[in-house]
């Protein structure tokens, strides 16, 4: 595993300031979620490929929406795009427990390998659409969505409990944001924003692809 340093040289030094989320990012091995082929690379401030075309999100996003839920511990969150299962791995270092959703059925398989091997023993893959959230389950303390949509999806957003957070990258391919959310009553009032580019939010029944 890389030395400490990558924690303040990409993250305290560009805000990310929680020390319980920065703990969190230093206890998961990242190099259990990328691909074999890019194990050397499981550091590097940047996102990495997956296949069917999702990636790994960079180190950064994923600290900058764990300190954006603003979670304190023995919460139950919902993660919308397993991908590889490094969020919900963090998340889990900081929840009581991770629900996390993921659409294509090989990704879930390959996440719930990885989150096993790390001990994430908190942390739940179910697979489905991701943009109805787990009604069953809910609601949630926290919600994080690691893909794009035009618009918050309105099951998530009912499924947030009053002062819950949720954080998902709104907007096209041209231009998105990375937003924050707090329920408060009747309304999600914006908390804070960044440029980002996400891939787009796969929604349908869970399928296989390719």
């Amino acid at each position: 595993m890389k030395t400490a340093t990558w924690i303040d040289d990409q993250l305290r030094h560009r805000g990310i300031d929680d020390e319980r989320v920065l703990d969190a990012m230093r206890r998961v091995p990242r190099e259990l979620f990328v691909p074999p082929d890019l194990r050397g690379h499981a550091y590097d401030d940047a996102a990495l490929p997956l296949a069917y075309g999702q990636t790994v999100s960079q180190p950064f996003i994923v600290a900058y929406i764990c300190r954006g839920l603003a979670l304190r511990g023995g919460e139950r969150v919902l993660d919308v795009g397993t991908g590889s299962g490094y969020q919900a791995a963090v998340l889990g270092e900081l929840a009581g427990d991770v629900h996390s959703v993921e659409v294509i059925p090989e990704l879930a398989e390959s996440a719930r390998a990885a989150l096993e091997l790390a001990g994430a023993g908190n942390v739940e893959v179910h697979e489905g659409d991701g943009a109805l959230g787990l009604p069953e389950l809910g609601p949630f303390a926290g919600i994080a969505v690691a893909a794009a949509a035009n618009e918050i999806p309105p099951a998530l957003g009912a499924q947030l409990e009053d002062g819950g957070r949720l954080a998902l990258p709104l907007g096209g391919r041209r231009k998105q944001e990375l937003c924050v959310f707090e329920r408060d009553g009747e309304r999600l009032r914006l908390v804070s924003s960044l440029p980002v580019r996400f891939v787009p939010l796969v929604t349908g029944p869970a399928r296989s692809i390719g």
